[in-house]
């Protein structure tokens, strides 16, 4: 690396490199944490959190433009976690509908649950779905606002 590269704050190539290619597996490997849950616990949370941490080291990679330029769906991240969060009110208040307490779990046991292969759909996977898209888009919208340069939209 030469001297001007050193002094000018950009990170390796490597890591730009790294962090192009890291979204891919992250969003496999969160989607894996939630399919998970359904032998064990959920964790839509975890799943989150490893997805906007790819989207952070984009972020320290590329800068808030490049990011953004590589990432045009960033711009949907207040949506996103809007969605999320009425996703998971809306699965945890189902059970409300039907006269049941709240965070009912539905279909109920011993009951037939619908299945894409051995993904089990009931109200748990929405509700880990729901925190999952909250969290990324949550933590994804504080990584924009913070990756501004001061004095840009009101800083």
């Amino acid at each position: 690396m030469s001297a001007e590269e050193e002094g000018s704050g950009r990170p390796d190539a490597v890591v730009r490199v790294v962090a192009r290619l890291l979204p891919g597996p992250s969003l496999v490997f969160a989607a894996a944490l939630i399919a998970k849950g359904y032998a064990e616990v959920g964790d839509g949370f975890a799943a989150g959190v490893i997805v906007a941490l790819a989207v952070a080291l984009i972020y320290v990679a590329l800068g808030a433009e490049g990011a953004e330029a590589a990432l045009p769906v960033l711009r949907h991240a207040p949506r996103l976690a809007v969605g999320g969060l009425l996703l998971a009110l809306a699965s945890g208040f189902f059970g409300l509908a039907l006269g049941d307490p709240p965070v009912t779990h539905r279909p109920g046991p011993g009951a037939h649950v619908v299945k894409v292969g051995t993904l089990e759909l009931f109200t748990p996977l929405l509700l880990d779905i729901g925190v999952f898209l909250l969290v990324v888009g949550v933590l994804t919208t504080l990584l924009h606002q913070l990756g501004r340069p001061l004095g840009v939209g009101g800083r």
